[in-house]
């Protein structure tokens, strides 16, 4: 199988997909977008995925964009190591964390936001980054009262191997550095994110060893 990811160093959902190729030991091609000068809105790309966004895998079934529906595919087709449990609760769950940030946090948080912000609104540099920080915080809160009360919390989020809603924590945990969101409060999010880095798979996906990274 030939798998192409179009994405962008630095953004997040890229980042869980390719921490996600690289768990499953799947190789893969690399092409970059500049998403600050709105590469990816290209016509060989629009072509792709119509949304203009990353990121995207091109498979030999198809493209395929939106990293939530990519990650649970490969899962699928690749099924080990799996990234979601076998019951039907414990996939709920996962799905349910995963969510905390892949839908409620990065939504608000991602690049075409705060360009709207700015470009709209007037919002500066020190505003965008305190908008950023009141969603962040508002789900990191969420995701660490969860995970440190939740008996199937374990190593990783969902016991003791690496799966999707560790994929979103490992990638929003990075992003969230860059503006100023801190680990102190968030204990138990702090020892997953450093049991995720501590694996190669995760760290070989983080934006600074990506080819395109600056």
């Amino acid at each position: 199988m030939t798998l192409v990811l179009h994405n962008y160093f630095r953004s997040s959902t890229s980042t869980r997909v390719r921490a996600a190729l690289n768990l499953k030991g799947l190789a893969y091609d690399y092409v970059s977008y500049a998403l600050l000068k709105d590469e990816q809105r290209g016509a060989a790309h629009l072509a792709l995925n119509p949304q203009g966004l990353v990121p995207t895998l091109v498979t030999d079934d198809g493209a395929l964009p939106q990293s939530l529906a990519i990650i649970e595919w490969l899962d699928e087709v690749h099924p080990e190591p799996p990234l979601l449990p076998a019951d039907a609760w414990g996939r709920a769950r996962v799905r349910s964390l995963s969510h905390i940030i892949a839908l409620d946090v990065h939504p608000v948080n991602n690049l075409r936001i705060l360009k709207h912000l700015e470009t709209e609104y007037g919002v500066d540099a020190d505003g965008k980054a305190a908008w950023f920080r009141k969603w962040a915080q508002a789900g990191m809160q969420s995701l660490e009262a969860r995970l440190s009360s939740e008996a199937e919390t374990g190593t990783f989020c969902h016991g003791d191997t690496p799966g999707l809603a560790d994929l979103c924590l490992f990638a929003q945990v990075l992003n969230n550095g860059r503006f100023g969101v801190g680990l102190d409060a968030y204990p138990t999010i702090a020892r997953i994110h450093a049991a995720c880095m501590a694996l190669p798979a995760f760290e070989r996906a983080a934006p600074v060893n990506q080819p395109d990274a600056t």
